[in-house]
C-alpha cells in the first residue's frame, strides 16, 4: 500500500443503523439543549422560556426540510460540506459556510464539555475557584477522542447505551418534577422587561442551538444503512423526541424554581430544580444524567465534525497539513477538532461559547436554504415555500439574538464578526492559490507533451 493510499479516508458504509444514528443525533441535541441553555434562555426572556423552546422547534422543523431533501438525494459522509458544494461548487460560499458549521460544532463540543464540568462539580458543592469545570471538560474531550479512534460499531454502541440511559433518566426527571410540583402552571402573562419581542427571539435562537445537533446525522450520511431513506427518518425522529423532552423538562424546571433561581443557577439549572422536588437523591440522579448526556453528546459531535472537515480537505476547499502524523486525513481532522475543542473549553465561558455557536450556525443555515432555492430545488424536487420560510425565520431569530447581545455583551458579537472576516479572507486566499496550483499542474503535462513530440517530429517528418 502506498503512502498516499494510507492517507486516504475510509468510510465504513452501512456501519450505522437507524436507531444508532438517532442516538448520535439526540446525543448532541439533548446534551446541549436541556442542561445548560435553560437558564440562559430564562435570563433572556423570563418565564416565556418554555415557549421559546417550542418556537425553536418550529424553526428547526422548517430548516430540517432542506437537509432531508438534499440528504435523500446525495447522502454523504461530508454532510453539510457536500451539500454546500452541490449548491455553490468550488467557491468561497461553500468553504466559508462549511467552516462556519465546523466551528459551530466544535463550539458545541466545548459547550457540552463545560456543562459536564458544571454539573459534576455540584456533587462537591460547586466550583468556587472556577478551575475544575474546564479541567473536567478537557478530560471528557480527551476520553471521547480515545473512543473516536476506535471503530464505528463501538462509537455507535457507546452512544446508544448512553442515549437510552439519559433519555429515560430525563423523562423520569420531567415526569416526577411535574408530578411533585405544587403548581405546574407557568404565568406567561407577566414576563416583565425580559418578555420583549427581541428578547424572545434571542432566546429562541439559543433554543435552536439545542436542536441543531440533528445536523450531525447528515455528516454520517454514507455510513448509515439505506441512507437515502434513513437519514431523513433519523432527523425527524431526533427532532420529535427532543420536542417532547424539552417541553416536559422546561415545565418541570419552571414549576420547581422561581425565575430568579433559574437564572442564578443557569449553568446547572436542572440539578437545582431536582433538589426541591426530590432532595439530595434527585440532585445526584440529575447530575448523573447530565454527565451521561454531555459525554454522549461530545462523542457524537466529534465523530461527525471530524468527518465533515476530512471531506472538505479531500475536496481541496480547506488547507490541510499532516504535521508528521501517521494515518488517514480523517484521523488528522479528528486531532485538529479535539485540540480546538480543548482550547475553547479551557478559555471560554458557557454563555459566550453558545453565542458564537448560534451566530455561526444560523448564517450557515441560511446559506443552505438559499442554495436549495437558487440552485438545487429542481434537482431534489423541493417545494420553494418551505426553505423560503426557513430563511425568514432564521433571520428573525438571528436579528433578535444579535440585538440582545449588542445590548448585553457586544464583545462576543465583535469576536464573531472578526472571526468570520478572518475565515472569509483566509479562504479566499487559499482558494485562489489552489486554483493557480491546479492550472500550473494541468499545464505541466501539456508542455512536457510538446517537448517530447518536437524531436520526434524533426526525426520523422
Amino acid at each position: 500500500m502506498s503512502r498516499e493510499d494510507d492517507r486516504a479516508t475510509r468510510y465504513q458504509e452501512g456501519s450505522l443503523s437507524l436507531p444508532g444514528t438517532v442516538m448520535l443525533g439526540t446525543g448532541v441535541m439533548i446534551g446541549a439543549g436541556i442542561f445548560a441553555l435553560t437558564g440562559q434562555m430564562a435570563q433572556m426572556t423570563g418565564t416565556l422560556f418554555p415557549l421559546a423552546f417550542l418556537a425553536a422547534a418550529v424553526i428547526v422543523s422548517f430548516s430540517a426540510y432542506s437537509y432531508i431533501r438534499i440528504s435523500n438525494a446525495w447522502p454523504s459522509a461530508g454532510g453539510i460540506g457536500m451539500y454546500l458544494h452541490k449548491a455553490y461548487g468550488n467557491r468561497l460560499p461553500t468553504a466559508f459556510n462549511a467552516l462556519l458549521m465546523y466551528f459551530s460544532m466544535v463550539i458545541a463540543q466545548s459547550f457540552l464539555a463545560r456543562t459536564f464540568g458544571s454539573y459534576t462539580m455540584q456533587l462537591f458543592g460547586g466550583d468556587e475557584s472556577g478551575r475544575m469545570v474546564p479541567v473536567l471538560g478537557v478530560a471528557l474531550i480527551l476520553a471521547a477522542f480515545v473512543v473516536n479512534l476506535l471503530s464505528n460499531s463501538l462509537i455507535q454502541g457507546v452512544a446508544s447505551v448512553i442515549g437510552i440511559l439519559k433519555i429515560g433518566g430525563i423523562l423520569i426527571f420531567g415526569l416526577v418534577g411535574v408530578w411533585l410540583a405544587d403548581n405546574i402552571a407557568v404565568d406567561f402573562s407577566n414576563p416583565g422587561e425580559a418578555g420583549t419581542i427581541g428578547n424572545f427571539l434571542g432566546a429562541t435562537a439559543l433554543g435552536i442551538l439545542a436542536f441543531k445537533g440533528f445536523t450531525t446525522i447528515t455528516n454520517s450520511g454514507s455510513e448509515i444503512k439505506a441512507p437515502h431513506r434513513n437519514v431523513g427518518r433519523a432527523i425527524v425522529i431526533s427532532i420529535a423526541a427532543c420536542v417532547v423532552i424539552y417541553t416536559l423538562v422546561g415545565f418541570a424546571v419552571a414549576s420547581n424554581l422561581s425565575l430568579s433561581e433559574i437564572i442564578e443557577t443557569q449553568d446547572y439549572s436542572l440539578a437545582a430544580a431536582a433538589r426541591p422536588a426530590l432532595g439530595d437523591y434527585g440532585l445526584w440522579f440529575t447530575v448523573a444524567i447530565a454527565m451521561m448526556a454531555t459525554a454522549g453528546g461530545i462523542l457524537a459531535s466529534i465523530f461527525a465534525v471530524s468527518r465533515m472537515l476530512a471531506m472538505l480537505s479531500e475536496m481541496k476547499l480547506v488547507p490541510h497539513r499532516h504535521f508528521g502524523m501517521p494515518g488517514s486525513i480523517q484521523k488528522h481532522t479528528l486531532v485538529y477538532t479535539v485540540v480546538l475543542g480543548l482550547l475553547l473549553t479551557a478559555f471560554f465561558d458557557l454563555s459566550r461559547i453558545a453565542a458564537l455557536g448560534i451566530v455561526f450556525y444560523l448564517i450557515m443555515d441560511i446559506a443552505i436554504h438559499w442554495g436549495v432555492l437558487r440552485y438545487l430545488r429542481k434537482d431534489i424536487s423541493a417545494n420553494a415555500w418551505v426553505p423560503a420560510i426557513a430563511i425568514v425565520l432564521d433571520l428573525l431569530a438571528l436579528g433578535g439574538f444579535v440585538w440582545v447581545k449588542l445590548n448585553t455583551d457586544p464583545f462576543v458579537i465583535g469576536v464573531a464578526v472578526v472571526a468570520m472576516m478572518i475565515i472569509a479572507i483566509g479562504e479566499q486566499i487559499f482558494l485562489k492559490k489552489s486554483a493557480l496550483n491546479r492550472r500550473a499542474t494541468d499545464d505541466e503535462p501539456h508542455a512536457q507533451h510538446h517537448q517530447n513530440e518536437d524531436p520526434y517530429r524533426r526525426k520523422h517528418p
